[in-house]
């Protein structure tokens, strides 16, 4: 009688490890990239200067006059946000729609003495070449 020898869990199923394995390594750097990415953004849309550009845009009779009401973020845009030397500095760029198109706000502010000073704050809409100033606004 010939003895048969019945080969190991692994080696039957060596395929479906590896390819498990690997799907959990991609799910987890997949969760971690989620996670920084809604931290980042999270934080960035709590601090001072977003906040600010924010609340003087959607109260703006211009920029409603453009956009149309109700007016929302767009995403995340751009932004850097810059400590050196006991100066902070904030540069974002906030895109914005409305019903009626759709626009960014700039922001170039600086952070003296726990107080925010705007250089720039400003709303570009799509398709126009004239910008709306809002430091004209409230200058801080």
């Amino acid at each position: 009688m010939e003895e048969y020898k019945r080969k190991s869990w692994f080696s039957r199923n060596w395929g479906w490890v590896l390819g498990g394995g690997c799907l959990s390594f991609i799910v987890i750097i997949v969760l971690i990239a989620g996670g920084i990415f809604y931290k980042v953004s999270n934080t960035v849309k709590e601090s001072e200067p977003y906040k600010h550009a924010y609340t003087t845009t959607i109260e703006n009779e211009r920029v409603i006059e453009f956009l149309g009401t109700p007016i929302e973020t767009d995403g995340i845009g751009n932004s850097s946000y810059k400590y050196s030397n006991g100066l902070t500095s904030a540069a974002l760029e906030i895109p914005i729609k409305g019903p009626k198109d759709e626009g960014v706000i700039i922001v170039d502010a600086e952070k003296i003495n726990d107080e925010w000073v705007y250089n720039l704050l400003y709303v570009k809409i799509d398709g126009e070449t004239e910008t709306i100033n809002l430091l004209d606004v409230v200058r801080y």
